[in-house]
């Protein structure tokens, strides 16, 4: 493996001098970055790991940041620093290379919308995941899978004055450089290897589906709450609301090896890691939160799922049922309706558009309706702005989005942390791009924690409900070990 040289590379790419930016040789995968710079403090890898036409182009690792903000879920405003100090940014980014070119990055634990709702929150916490992690990243390499190219952008952040800022980048340029064309591997900080005892924890229910997984919920319980949920339909509280169970397991590897199985055997192409320090997110995320580029929002709820079959007819068969049920059709065009409302909130009127209507997308073991709802952002307003009127994603809380959350919080016994938040980017230039933290695993004091959940509606059938959960962990409890 090679690596071009910044002298005669930097010129062909820009006139401004800043940001530093260096061709890589495409011999270096996105997994081969992430290995190599995953001992440094906080690594993040934004991993297209399954590449579908205009969803999967890019990947993204970053690491070591130069500020760490981390805000506890009671905090009344838990957003208001990241504004602060997004305003900093530099306003403009490369043309040609990809969207994230630096910037700030990590998790909007689902949490955050305790401080920006009067919502309340589970009886438990005992992981203690903060509602708001996010690093500034001043060195990116980016990875444009279309091209089948690579860049290290080094920018110099945080620094202002321009001589400082440049000596910076290439003085971090040279750092990572090094770490690249090491051809060894480096071992992850790892978190402390104590274990919280079970004791400690929310009462927990053996499962018979999967050695050493336990749930908050017994299977009759889940089952009940959806009944309870029905009746709050019934009772005209609400449309719809999301029910999920909390699994746990005994964390039995590194937090990156888990990472590398649930991509293999889970591909996605919202994937993503994060090492928060003390507890690290791993994700196979099919769905995209929101993404702003060149001021036009887009959103793709997924709501309606199916298990994937073995044989191809009764796959075929599947998809059929899916696109045929007037619940889940129901189901998702509720969550559209709610979205429309959240980006008309920010957006500028009458740009506010539905691009696609429970579309059929296929998955390792499950099948989706998915959606697109587009708009464009008003000139007065930020991506910050549209994230704080829009969180958390509809599609994982319900509908109404308020009396939903707080029927969660009364229904589900543990809070949910990073689960069904958002694992994304907020770069230079206004370009933000963020995921729904579904098919999601938090490491932390020794567990791995994989919840899993779906929508409820008037026309559900607790029994089949309680399946779906399965269906959805079928590809994360495969690579547990």
């Amino acid at each position: 493996m090679t690596i071009n040289n910044s002298a005669s590379f930097l010129p062909q790419l820009q006139g401004v001098g800043l940001p530093l930016v260096e061709r890589l040789d495409n011999s270096l995968s996105p997994e081969m970055v992430f290995r190599r710079l995953s001992g440094l403090p906080r690594v993040v890898f934004f991993d297209s790991a399954m590449r579908i036409p205009q969803l999967g182009r890019y990947s993204f690792v970053a690491a070591d940041p130069v500020k760490w903000i981390s805000v506890a879920a009671d905090d009344s405003d838990a957003l208001s620093l990241l504004v602060a100090e997004a305003a900093e940014l530099p306003s403009e980014v490369l043309p040609n290379l990809p969207p994230f070119q630096g910037g700030w990055a990590g998790l909007f634990g689902y949490d955050l919308a305790s401080s920006l709702e009067r919502v309340p929150r589970a009886d438990f916490d005992e992981f203690k995941i903060p509602a708001l992690a996010v690093g500034l990243y001043d060195v990116v390499v980016a990875f444009d899978h279309q091209s089948n190219a690579a860049w290290l952008i080094s920018q110099g952040l945080p620094e202002r004055d321009s001589a400082t800022r440049r000596d910076r980048a290439a003085a971090r340029l040279v750092r990572f450089r090094r770490l690249l064309t090491d051809n060894n591997d480096t071992q992850p900080n790892l978190p402390d290897s104590s274990r919280t005892p079970a004791s400690e924890l929310a009462p927990q229910y053996a499962t018979a589906v999967a050695a050493g997984v336990t749930s908050n919920f017994s299977a009759d319980g889940y089952r009940q709450g959806v009944r309870q949920a029905i009746d709050y339909i019934h009772a005209g509280d609400i449309f719809q609301v999301n029910l999920s169970q909390r699994l746990l397991h005994a964390a039995v590897s590194s937090p990156t090896d888990l990472y590398f199985r649930l991509r293999s055997r889970n591909p996605a192409p919202f994937a993503g890691y994060l090492d928060g320090g003390v507890w690290q997110i791993a994700s196979a995320s099919p769905e995209r939160f929101i993404r702003i580029a060149d001021r036009q929002v887009e959103t793709r709820p997924i709501k309606g799922t199916r298990g994937r079959a073995q044989r191809p007819e009764a796959d075929l068969f599947a998809g059929d049922d899916l696109r045929g049920s007037e619940k889940d059709r129901a189901e998702n065009i509720m969550i559209v309706d709610l979205l429309r409302n959240d980006l008309s909130r920010t957006c500028l009127p009458d740009s506010v558009r539905v691009s696609q209507l429970c579309g059929l997308e296929m998955y390792e073991y499950v099948q989706h309706l998915v959606s697109v709802v587009e708009g464009t952002l008003k000139p007065s307003l930020t991506p910050l702005d549209v994230l704080r009127t829009s969180f958390p994603g509809g599609s994982i809380t319900g509908a109404p989005k308020i009396r939903a959350m707080e029927i969660i919080a009364e229904l589900e016994p543990t809070v949910r942390g990073a689960y069904c938040g958002s694992l994304g980017y907020l770069g230079v230039g206004g370009q933000m791009d963020t995921n729904i933290l579904i098919r999601t695993i938090t490491n932390a004091s020794g567990w791995w924690q994989l919840p899993v959940g779906g929508g409820i509606v008037a026309q559900s059938n607790p029994q089949l409900e309680y399946e779906e959960t399965w269906h959805k962990a079928a590809g994360m409890l495969r690579a547990l070990i």
